[in-house]
């Protein structure tokens, strides 16, 4: 196993402390990509290692990094609902309205998902209800298309 695989696993594992002896080792693995385009904080945001991915904004990773589908980590954690996680990205600057490939944002994510707590969290950083994605659809839009009545009070 070479060491950014290493990296990637331990990342997965949930050992921070050991996250932190192979950034000290290696301060460049903070920004590496794996073959799908994860970065480090997105790999940790995708598998809810909130003390990791803080460690590794410790190191300057790259908050609004993307994959190879152009998801950031604030927009790979905004659908699962990872209310800290979500909050430690914006307390770093995440840009909220990154969109992806599809057009897609954290906002229409966490609408399409049901996650009211994270869809508030957005909105009080400034995510653009405006926004569409390659459906020409908002966030509003998939809320009203899936009978979410609690996101429609908020999305309006």
């Amino acid at each position: 196993m070479n060491e950014q695989e290493l990296f990637f696993n331990t990342i997965k594992s949930g050992k921070e402390e050991n996250v932190r002896l192979q950034l000290k080792r290696n301060p460049e693995l903070v920004n590496i990509k794996d073959s799908r385009g994860f970065t480090p904080l997105i790999f940790a945001a995708y598998f809810n290692q909130e003390a990791i991915a803080k460690t590794l904004l410790e190191y300057n990773a790259d908050v609004d990094a993307s994959d190879s589908a152009g998801n950031t980590a604030l927009i790979g954690v905004s659908f699962k609902g990872h209310t800290g996680l979500v909050n430690l990205l914006l307390r770093n600057k995440a840009d909220v309205n990154v969109q992806n490939n599809n057009g897609e944002t954290a906002l229409i994510f966490a609408t399409m998902y049901d996650q009211p707590l994270v869809v508030k969290m957005l909105l009080n950083k400034g995510a653009d209800k405006s926004l569409k994605d390659n459906n020409n659809k908002t966030a509003l839009d998939y809320a009203v298309e899936k009978g979410f009545k609690n996101l429609e009070e908020i999305l309006k």
